[in-house]
């Protein structure tokens, strides 16, 4: 099969008929063989009716089905698993991406060799409540993950060589971060495509401000996780030492100072009485801390039986 196409979607059962009608004509008229799945991610409106409606009368469609709303990381993790074409293109279902940019995206990973291509939509039909901090939001995302040529991480159109995603770990939020993912993962080639983006035809947007917020803690925790994941005692050993040793010195002040003043015939009073030996002790317990709890708590996440366990209510 040449190409699956993933479609994640949270409540957009007037947009689906019109979305599965352009990606099928798209792929008539390049001669692809494809398969749609559609990821319906707890929807409470008629969204499966529809998509139960189109699979029944077109072989290439199929369907997954969450219980409640899980997010988009979820939707895609399921995707990715089915997914059985050589290219994995990733669209919203809201008809802002274009099924028209298939050919182009196919052509980059087949022909050009890329592992991944992001969609730029470099031309917004966004208010500037989203655009700015969407602007802010990826120069971050350049920065940290290393990958300086793109300019859109969150772009939902988005092309992958199978063997992408069939060896990334998308949960949580982590669809932002895709790419970086990718290169995590050793897959380094790495290319971007400016597409149209359309307004929205039907319905609202489902995600609001506190997006880019959790987006920064994610992308913290990614960082973090692709810096010191295998060797964490790198820099909770680190802090959790210095703070200990810090600590431990400043109690051996405290006492040194007590056994001279002795020396000296003057009466210092109990190493209790000094505000230094609880500061130093303090300083002591928080770096023993920070070098046992957050190294298991951190670990504990990462290898977490359930971190990707969703009810799945339906298959088509």
């Amino acid at each position: 099969m040449d190409i699956s196409v993933v479609v994640p979607l949270f409540n957009e059962e007037e947009s689906l008929p019109e979305l599965h009608a352009w990606i099928k004509r798209v792929m008539e008229a390049h001669g692809y063989t494809y398969e749609i799945i559609f990821c319906n991610d707890g929807s409470t409106d008629g969204s499966w009716n529809v998509i139960e409606s189109l699979a029944s009368a077109n072989p290439e469609v199929h369907g997954i089905k969450f219980r409640r709303n899980y997010g988009k990381s979820p939707a895609l993790f399921h995707g990715f698993d089915r997914a059985q074409g050589d290219v994995v293109i990733t669209m919203d279902a809201d008809l802002q991406d274009s099924p028209d940019e298939i050919p182009e995206l196919y052509r980059m990973i087949v022909e050009d060799g890329y592992d991944l291509v992001s969609g730029y939509k470099q031309k917004r039909y966004d208010p500037l409540s989203k655009t700015i901090p969407t602007k802010l939001f990826n120069a971050t995302a350049r920065k940290v993950s290393g990958i300086n040529n793109l300019h859109d991480f969150n772009c939902g159109l988005k092309a992958y060589r199978r063997d992408v995603v069939k060896h990334i770990e998308v949960y949580g939020e982590m669809h932002r971060y895709i790419p970086y993912l990718a290169k995590n993962a050793g897959f380094s080639k790495i290319g971007e495509k400016v597409v149209h983006h359309q307004a929205r035809k039907y319905g609202k947007t489902k995600f609001g401000l506190n997006r880019f917020v959790n987006g920064y803690l994610d992308l913290l925790s990614l960082w973090f996780l692709s810096k010191f994941g295998a060797q964490p005692m790198h820099v909770f050993g680190f802090i959790g030492t210095l703070m200990f040793l810090v600590g431990a010195l400043a109690a051996l002040v405290v006492g040194v100072y007590k056994l001279v003043s002795m020396w000296n015939g003057h009466n210092p009073g109990l190493v209790t009485d000094n505000p230094y030996f609880f500061i130093s002790l303090t300083t002591m317990l928080i770096g023993t801390q920070l070098f046992v709890a957050g190294f298991l708590g951190d670990m504990i996440s990462r290898n977490s039986t359930e971190r990707n366990h969703y009810q799945v209510e339906k298959t088509i």
